[in-house]
Formats: structure tokens, C-alpha cells, sequence
């Protein structure tokens, strides 16, 4: 029995000395991402861009959409959301494959700004998008970063930001976007090179019953208000 103790205590020390190990390197590419630009410099090269466009220019049910599809409870959680990162690995586990993500939006937006072409180590760009994600949640409020979130997430066929794919997909302003429009320009960036209307119509439709269904669930909409979604 003292041997079987023994295993144990050395495998809690090695979880806890590769757990150290890994915030440590993942702090140290977040440090450097901030002293290579801080953060207030992103945000504000970000704001400055021609392409920006303000929340409050954006139809208000396209922004429902967002947070229902991506994530529901946004507005509730901080940078990380452990109710859904359970769930997440509860789903991934149970199924034996990668089917669901837990990053929250503040994450995404940490990714967008400054991880998105750092693929050499993934668990070290996700502990850096962790810090990254509460630095957000200290500067600025939800608004603001779902603002960055939807002016610099990825919509394919080379669009990044709600004003590049509502000029390419829809030939019009993000501003005029219908409740069609917004439901089907929300499911887009979760997987562009498949949702995108220029790759699969179908498939963008299914993703955009998704959206349509989450806020039903989440009481953006009413079952009679979806059943009344048409192009």
C-alpha cells in the first residue's frame, strides 16, 4: 500500500511542477505580447481602423445573436467561464473527440488581438489568451469587447470584421443587416471555411438554424419570431 501512496505523491508533484511550468511560459508570451504593443495601443489601432464599426451601429438583434451562439452568458461570467470550459471537456470526453470549445468571447478577442498566428504551442497561446482575457475584463466593459470581438473575428473568403463580410456576403452596411442577415452573419465565424455562404449554402443555413435556436433558448426570441425568420 505505502508503494501505491508513494505513486500517487509522485504523480501530484509532477501535475503540479508541469501545471507551474506551463502558466509560467504561458505568462511569459502574454508579457511579451503587451510590452511588444500594449493593450491600450491594440485597442485604439483596432478603433482607428476604416472598417470599425460601433456597437451601436450594429442592429441590436445581430448582437443577441453573437452572444447566444458564442456565448450565452457572457454578460454574466468575467474572462473565463467554468460552467461552459466543464461542460466543454464533460462533451469532448463522453463523445472521445474535440466537439466543443470553452473560450468565452473576452477570449476570442484575446486571441484576435494578439495569438491568432501563434500556432507552435497551443497550450501555451491558451494560458496566454487566459491572462490576456482578464486584462480585457479589468480595462474595458462587455460592450467594448464585443465591439473588438465582432470587428476583428474571422468571416472567411479573406473577411475579418462584420463590415468587410457584410460588404463582401450581403453588398450592403453592417447598419442594414435584416434579422435574417443577423442570424446567418453570427453563425459564420465559428467555423468560416465551412459556414461561409460561398462555400456550402446549406451548411450556412443549419449553422444559421443554430443561431436562431439558441436565442429562442436563451429568450431573444420568440418561437413564433424564428418560425417567421425569411430571407
Amino acid at each position: 500500500m505505502k508503494w501505491f501512496k508513494r505513486i500517487v505523491l509522485v504523480l501530484l508533484i509532477a501535475i503540479v511542477i508541469v501545471g507551474i511550468v506551463v502558466l509560467a511560459n504561458g505568462y511569459g508570451l502574454y508579457k511579451d505580447a503587451i510590452e511588444e504593443m500594449s493593450l491600450e495601443d491594440k485597442v485604439k489601432e483596432i478603433r482607428e481602423d476604416e472598417d470599425f464599426v460601433p456597437l451601436t451601429s450594429l442592429p441590436i438583434e445581430y448582437q443577441q445573436a453573437v452572444i447566444a451562439v458564442e456565448d450565452h452568458r457572457f454578460k454574466e461570467h468575467g474572462a473565463i467561464d467554468l460552467i461552459a470550459i466543464g461542460r466543454a471537456i464533460w462533451v469532448n470526453i463522453t463523445n472521445l473527440e474535440l466537439r466543443e470549445g470553452g473560450s468565452t468571447i473576452t477570449q476570442q478577442v484575446a486571441e484576435n488581438l494578439y495569438f491568432i498566428e501563434d500556432n507552435n504551442n497551443p497550450i501555451k497561446r491558451k494560458v496566454a489568451e487566459i491572462f490576456m482575457a482578464f486584462k480585457l475584463e479589468e480595462m474595458y466593459s462587455k460592450d467594448d469587447i464585443l465591439e473588438m470581438y465582432v470587428n476583428t473575428i474571422y468571416f472567411g473568403d479573406g473577411y475579418y470584421g462584420i463590415k468587410e463580410a457584410c460588404n463582401g456576403y450581403l453588398d450592403k452596411e453592417p447598419q442594414n443587416m435584416t434579422l435574417y442577415e443577423s442570424t446567418m452573419m453570427a453563425g459564420i465565424p465559428n467555423a468560416p471555411s465551412v459556414y461561409a455562404p460561398t462555400v456550402n449554402p446549406d451548411l450556412t443555413r443549419k449553422r444559421q438554424e443554430k443561431v436562431i435556436d439558441s436565442m429562442v433558448e436563451y429568450g431573444y426570441l420568440t418561437q413564433e419570431e424564428a418560425d417567421n425568420i425569411h430571407e
